[in-house]
């Protein structure tokens, strides 16, 4: 009998392989909760979806709410945390990320490996369903990292009522995917919805009183009062399990093209593979890499198509009074190198809506469009497919156009 495929994570990369590869495949996933999709956890937060709205399509095959904590490569078996035993022919990890826990004075007690109450990461279902139990009006809450994840978590609290507040370390928000002028027009946004923001600004401990946090302390000794704190300092592949059987890893684990790791029996797919020498981290990837590997591992009478890499556009949708709508990709600035290279900028103070394209010779190499996504569908095709952009006399603007190149 023929040892089924089984896939270790159910996040969005492994239910997706689950779901293509079908049949017998076991499918392990540790959180008590059915396949959902992360990235939507800040709207159910924010109380615009239930749960339910963004649970992921259930794969065929097994499926076990376990925790796998060894992978036996000799014997291919991967045991559990419940007991049980499964085998495997093809195992693939989607192990996905950790949240990052800043070094925070006060955050762990001695010899103590939970948070303590009041204060959550912003990761998982759970962690979602605690803050919503935990948020409404009035509640003073502070969100530590001006990330997209920060701001899409303070954005959430305040349309539950919160009064918050945002700390970034960085000189401004979201400051890897965004330029200035679109950071400052999230930030005025946040503002605008009651959110108090502070750039470079660095927390160094929190205080605890009878078990739970109750301030956070800055840099330069402000002490602030809260009721709710949410980490959201980025998130580290998840690569233990890799680790402890003896795989190559890297900052995540290391796959070719094909998906496979240094033992051709395990695949990895998600936030926790890395691919020539990069880890995504992000929905698109995750979905490509599942989609490649699900073909490779099909395939019978044609070669398939390797995995290359993903050209990824980060959209960000930042509800409730005034809403925002975001979409950045590629390159935002010019290279220090560049010669031939042209940037241009619309900005509508009015209506609240920025757009902006580079462009290096003659090929669309990045943008933003920050409050109008009406022509970003064009600019992501230009983008993704690499080819000379038309040789007219205003190709920028006509990238640029409302209809967006309908």
């Amino acid at each position: 009998m023929t040892s089924p495929a089984v896939v270790i994570g159910a996040g969005l990369a492994g239910t997706r392989t689950a779901q293509r590869l079908g049949g017998d495949t076991v499918l392990i996933g540790e959180e008590d909760h059915a396949p959902y999709n992360r990235v939507l956890l800040a709207e159910v937060l924010a109380g615009r979806y239930a749960p339910e709205v963004i649970a992921l399509p259930t794969p065929p095959g097994r499926a076990l709410r376990t925790r796998a904590v060894r992978v036996d490569r000799a014997e291919r078996r991967v045991h559990c945390a419940d007991g049980s035993v499964v085998r495997y022919g093809t195992l693939v990890l989607a192990t996905g990320s950790n949240a990052v826990l800043p070094p925070l004075r006060g955050l762990f007690a001695p010899g103590a490996s939970e948070l303590p109450r009041g204060v959550h990461a912003f990761r998982t279902m759970d962690d979602c369903l605690a803050l919503s139990a935990e948020t409404g009006p009035g509640v003073r809450a502070v969100v530590i990292g001006g990330g997209l994840l920060g701001v899409s978590a303070a954005r959430a609290l305040a349309r539950r009522g919160a009064q918050v507040v945002l700390l970034q370390q960085a000189e401004r928000l979201v400051e890897r995917q965004l330029d200035p002028v679109s950071s400052r027009l999230v930030h005025e946004h946040l503002t605008g919805l009651g959110v108090e923001v502070h750039t470079e600004c660095r927390v160094r401990a929190v205080g605890v009183v009878d078990g739970a946090v109750r301030s956070v302390e800055l840099a330069d000794g402000y002490v602030l009062g809260t009721d709710v704190t949410v980490l959201a300092c980025g998130v580290r592949p998840r690569t233990g399990l890799a680790q402890a059987a003896g795989l190559d890893v890297r900052k995540g684990i290391v796959v070719d093209d094909r998906l496979r790791t240094s033992d051709p029996h395990i695949r990895a797919v998600g936030d926790c593979a890395e691919h020539a020498g990069r880890v995504y981290g992000l929905a698109t990837p995750a979905v490509e890499q599942a989609d490649a590997l699900a073909d490779d591992l099909l395939a019978t009478t044609r070669a398939p198509r390797p995995y290359s890499g993903t050209r990824t556009l980060t959209r960000l949708t930042l509800a409730g009074p005034g809403p925002l709508d975001l979409a950045v990709f590629g390159d935002l600035e010019p290279h220090p190198a560049d010669e031939t290279v042209d940037v241009v900028q619309l900005a509508d103070a009015t209506r609240g809506t920025y757009r902006k394209v580079v462009v290096r010779g003659d090929r669309l190499v990045g943008g933003v469009l920050l409050g109008d996504l009406d022509a970003v569908g064009a600019l992501a095709r230009a983008w993704e497919a690499e080819e000379p952009l038309p040789d007219d006399d205003t190709p920028l603007l006509h990238l640029l156009t409302h209809d967006g190149g309908r």
